[in-house]
C-alpha cells in the first residue's frame, strides 16, 4: 500500500503536479489519480517515481506497511 499522503508531499516538495507526474509515468492524469486514490501503483510506475523525483528513502512511501 502506498502512503499516498507522503507522495502528494514528496510531489509537491518537487514543484509538480499529480498530472505532471502521471505523464512522467505513462499514465493519464485521470489514472493516476485513480490509482492514488487507491494506493496502488505498479512496479515499473513506482521505479519511474523514485527517478523522476528523485526520491530518498522510497521504503516509506511505496512499501508502507498497513498499521492493523
Amino acid at each position: 500500500m502506498v502512503r499516498t499522503d507522503k507522495l502528494r508531499g514528496i510531489i509537491a516538495e518537487r514543484g509538480k503536479s499529480q498530472a505532471d507526474v502521471a505523464l512522467m509515468i505513462g499514465i493519464t492524469p485521470k489514472t493516476f489519480y485513480e490509482k492514488m486514490k487507491n494506493g496502488v501503483f505498479g512496479s515499473d510506475e513506482i521505479q519511474k517515481m523514485i527517478d523522476g523525483l528523485d526520491i530518498e528513502n522510497p521504503l516509506d512511501i511505496f512499501f508502507a506497511q498497513e498499521v492493523t
